[in-house]
């Protein structure tokens, strides 16, 4: 094919530019579609990450240790309750934040619900199990408060219940 020369481009080359010129401009406009989400939700989906990044990165077992390390991310009627209460009558191999004796391998923060703006949230947690003789997902629900102007685990328990 014989190109056509407009000035020192030609059809073909000016062509391609325009395309490529017009793909960043449609991915600079996706990335910038607002979030949907509320602004709560936002805010304390971020502690609930970190918490159970922190959780799956150490030791599962509730023992009064184990809770004290994950004070910073409870509230502290929570943290009570399970230092004082859910740990010593929990068997030691039951991971009261998964509610599972057997300990997930990953998990995802999923669909936040507000409870009450600006105080209460919940979140859907899916724990993800794989092996090679299994692979299962189980949601466990997290209830979020904000407690001295943080966001923090007031509650957390199985999505049936």
């Amino acid at each position: 094919m014989k190109s056509v020369v407009i000035g020192h481009w030609s059809l073909v080359s000016f062509f391609g530019r325009l395309s490529c010129l017009l793909l960043v401009a449609c991915c600079l406009l996706a990335c910038s579609l607002p979030n949907l989400e509320e602004a709560d939700c936002t805010q304390a989906r971020d502690i609930v990450r970190e918490f159970y990044s922190f959780h799956f990165a150490n030791d599962m077992h509730p023992t009064q240790e184990n809770i004290r390390l994950r004070e910073k991310y409870l509230t502290h009627d929570y943290a009570t309750k399970l230092m004082h209460g859910e740990a010593s009558v929990t068997p030691a191999t039951k991971d009261l934040f998964t509610d599972s004796e057997d300990f997930p391998k990953a998990f995802r923060v999923g669909e936040c619900k507000v409870v009450e703006a600006g105080q209460n949230v919940q979140f859907k947690v899916l724990m993800f199990w794989k092996d090679d003789e299994k692979s299962q997902q189980k949601p466990v629900v997290a209830f979020v408060r904000k407690e001295n102007d943080k966001w923090l685990i007031d509650s957390v328990s199985p999505l049936d219940k």
